[in-house]
C-alpha cells in the first residue's frame, strides 16, 4: 500500500503555509496539512488517515435503514389492507343492499348502528330517500287506481246507455232520454280530464311554472263569475274587511291561472254543499300576508272525513249529497302550498265549512 497517500500540489503547500492548519479529504480519506518549526526551520508536514471501522458503521447502518424500510413497508401495506377492509366493509355492505333495492322492494332499509358517525348519517340520509320514493310510488298506484276507477264508472255508464239503446227500436223522447244520461257522463269526463290536467300543472317543479305580480281581488272576481257562468243559482259575496290603500296590500307573486283554479274549487265547494248554494269570501289583509275566508252554511264535514279532506280521489258522507272526483280539495292544496301559502279548514256537521286561505305578500 503506497504511504504517500497524499500527493502535495503548489497549491496545496501555499495554503498550508499560508494558514498554517488545513483539512480536506481526498475520496475516502482525511487529509490534514500543517506546519512544523524544527531547528529553525519550518517544515511543511501532511498526513492522512482512513476511518475504516466509522465507515463501518456507516455502512452497516445504511443496510439496516433500507432492511427496516423495506420491512416496514411492507407492513403498512399489509396493516393497510386489512384495516382498510375493515373499515369499508360496512360500505361494502351498504352498497350490496341498495344494489338489491329496486322499485319492487321499496320496504326495504339500509342497517344502521345508531351512532353519529358518517355511516350512520349516510345511512339515515339514504332511508328517508326511501321513504320519500316509497310514499310517491305508493301515491302514483293510489293516483292511477283511483283515475281508473273514475274513469270507468262513467265509461261503462256511457256504453251500456248506448248498447242498450240499440237493442231494440224506442221513442224519441226515450232516445232523448239516453242522449242526457250520455251527455251527463261525458261531462263529468270532461270535467275530471280537466281536474287531472290542472292537479298535473300543480304538481311541476316551481321553476317550471310561471310566476307574477298578480291581484287577488282580481282573480276572485274572475272565480266567482266562471262558477256562475255554469251554476246560475250560486251566489257569492265577496267582503273586503277593509279599504285599499296600496294595491301590493292585495297582490301576491302567482301563477293566475293555478289560483283561479283553487278559488273556483272552494266557490264551488261552498254553494255545492249548500242548500243555500250561497258562499261567503271575506278578504283581510295585513303588511305580511292575505287572509281569505270561504264559508258556507252547508251540510258540513264529519270528524272523519276531516283527517282525509286533502286526500286525492277521497269522497266522504257528502258523495250522497253532491257528484265530485274528489281532487278538487286536493288539487286547491297543492296550489296553495305552491304559492308559500297555507290553508286550513273547520267544520260542523250541518252548521257549515270554513277555509282559511293564506297567502304572503311579494
Amino acid at each position: 500500500m503506497d504511504i504517500d497517500f497524499v500527493k502535495e500540489t503548489s497549491k496545496m503547500l501555499d495554503d498550508i503555509n499560508s494558514k498554517g492548519n488545513i483539512q480536506f479529504y481526498q475520496d475516502n480519506w482525511q487529509v490534514i496539512g500543517i506546519t512544523y518549526a524544527y531547528q529553525g526551520q519550518k517544515y511543511l508536514v501532511t498526513a492522512a488517515a482512513y476511518d475504516q471501522y466509522g465507515y463501518s458503521k456507516v455502512s452497516n447502518l445504511l443496510k439496516t435503514i433500507v432492511i427496516v424500510f423495506i420491512f416496514s413497508i411492507i407492513i403498512i401495506f399489509l396493516a393497510g389492507r386489512i384495516f382498510s377492509r375493515k373499515a369499508f366493509q360496512p360500505v361494502n355492505e351498504m352498497t350490496e343492499k341498495a344494489r338489491n333495492i329496486s322499485a319492487t322492494n321499496l320496504d326495504l332499509r339500509l342497517e344502521t348502528t345508531g351512532n353519529k358517525d358518517e355511516l350512520s348519517e349516510l345511512a339515515n340520509t339514504f332511508n328517508d330517500m326511501l321513504n320519500r320514493l316509497e310514499s310517491s310510488f305508493d301515491a302514483q298506484k293510489n293516483f292511477v287506481s283511483n283515475i281508473s276507477h273514475e274513469l270507468r264508472t262513467p265509461l261503462a255508464a256511457i256504453i251500456t246507455e248506448l248498447e242498450l239503446s240499440i237493442n231494440k227500436e224506442r221513442t224519441n223522447n226515450e232516445y232523448k232520454t239516453v242522449i242526457n244520461n250520455v251527455l251527463d257522463d261525458s261531462k263529468k269526463l270532461v270535467r275530471l280530464s280537466n281536474s287531472l290536467l290542472d292537479f298535473a300543472k300543480a304538481s311541476y317543479d316551481p321553476t317550471e311554472i310561471s310566476f307574477k305580480p298578480v291581484r287577488i281581488d282580481e282573480i276572485l272576481l274572475d272565480a266567482r263569475q266562471q262558477v256562475q257562468n255554469y251554476n246560475y243559482d250560486y251566489k257569492i259575496d265577496l267582503n273586503f274587511k277593509a279599504d285599499i290603500d296600496d294595491e301590493n296590500q292585495i297582490t301576491v307573486n302567482g301563477n293566475e291561472y293555478l289560483l283561479k283554479v283553487a278559488f273556483v274549487n272552494l266557490l264551488e265547494n261552498g254553494c255545492k254543499f249548500s242548500d243555500d248554494h250561497k258562499s261567503t269570501v271575506s278578504i283581510i289583509f295585513s303588511n305580511e300576508k292575505i287572509i281569505l275566508t270561504f264559508s258556507d252554511l252547508g251540510i258540513g264535514i264529519s270528524e272523519t272525513d276531516m283527517n282525509f279532506i286533502f286526500a286525492p280521489f277521497h269522497r266522504g258522507e257528502n258523495k250522497e249529497f253532491a257528484d265530485g272526483n274528489g281532487i278538487g280539495l286536493p288539487l286547491t292544496k297543492k296550489i296553495v302550498d305552491l304559492h308559500k301559502g297555507s290553508i286550513t279548514v273547520s267544520s260542523q256537521k250541518n252548521k257549515g265549512t270554513t277555509f282559511t286561505v293564506e297567502l304572503p305578500h311579494l
